[in-house]
C-alpha cells in the first residue's frame, strides 16, 4: 500500500510540476541562452527551493500562512514584484548571451549573467511564492501515514517531488537548448519574449490569489 499511495504521489507531482510555472520556464529561458550545463545551475536552485519549501510545510509556515492575512500578503506581494521584475528583465534579454565569449560573460554575484545570478533568480521566484507553501502543506499529508514516523515520510516525498521536478525542468532546459541549434540566437529571443510575458502574467495572476483559494 505504501508503494502504491507513492507511486499516486509522483504521478500527481508530475502533473503538478508539468504545468509551466516559474522554475519551468526559468529552465526554459536558460537553456536557450546559456545551454543545458548553465541550466543546471538554475535547476539546482529549483530544487533547493522545493526541500525548503516542503520543510517549511512540515514545520507549519504554511498554516501559518493560511491563518495570517498579513504574512500572506508580505509573502506574496514579495512573489509579485520578483515575478514581475524578473518577467520584464527577461523580456529585455538580448537572447545572444550563450554566444558570447566566455570571459565576457561575468562570474560575480552582481552580474545579470552569472552562474550566481542563474542560480538566485531560480531559488527566490520560488521561494517568495506563498502558493507554494500552501500548495504543500494542503498536498503531502494526503500521502502521510499518521501511525508511522512523519519526518523520514517527508523526506521521503520530498526526495520524490524534488526528482520529478528535476527531471521536467531539465526536459525545458534540453528543448530550450535544442531549439537555439535550430533556431540560433531568434530562436533565443524568442523564447525568453515568451517566458518573460509568462512570468508577468503569472505575477499578476498571483497579485489577485487569496487565501481561500489556494
Amino acid at each position: 500500500m505504501m508503494e502504491l499511495s507513492l507511486l499516486t504521489f509522483a504521478l500527481m507531482a508530475l502533473v503538478v510540476v508539468l504545468t509551466p510555472g516559474p522554475t519551468v520556464l526559468l529552465a526554459l529561458s536558460n537553456g536557450s541562452k546559456y545551454g543545458f550545463l548553465r541550466a543546471g545551475v538554475g535547476i539546482g536552485a529549483a530544487a533547493l527551493s522545493d526541500g525548503i519549501l516542503i520543510a517549511a510545510a512540515a514545520l507549519g509556515l504554511g498554516a501559518l500562512l493560511a491563518a495570517s492575512a498579513f504574512w500572506f500578503t508580505v509573502v506574496k506581494s514579495a512573489g509579485v514584484a520578483y515575478l514581475i521584475w524578473l518577467g520584464f528583465q527577461t523580456l529585455r534579454s538580448s537572447g545572444n548571451i550563450g554566444s558570447l565569449p566566455i570571459q565576457s560573460v561575468g562570474h560575480k554575484a552582481g552580474d545579470a549573467y552569472s552562474p550566481i545570478s542563474t542560480f538566485r533568480k531560480s531559488f527566490l521566484v520560488a521561494v517568495t511564492n506563498p502558493t507554494g507553501y500552501l500548495f504543500f502543506t494542503a498536498f503531502l499529508p494526503q500521502f502521510l501515514i499518521l501511525s508511522e514516523p512523519l519526518p523520514m515520510q517527508y523526506v521521503t516525498l520530498a526526495l520524490i517531488f524534488i526528482a520529478v521536478d528535476v527531471a521536467v525542468m531539465a526536459t525545458y532546459a534540453g528543448l530550450g537548448a535544442k531549439a537555439v541549434k535550430f533556431l540560433g540566437n531568434r530562436g533565443s529571443l524568442w523564447i525568453d519574449r515568451t517566458c518573460g510575458s509568462f512570468l508577468i502574467a503569472l505575477g499578476i495572476a498571483l497579485a489577485f490569489v487569496r487565501r481561500s483559494e489556494v
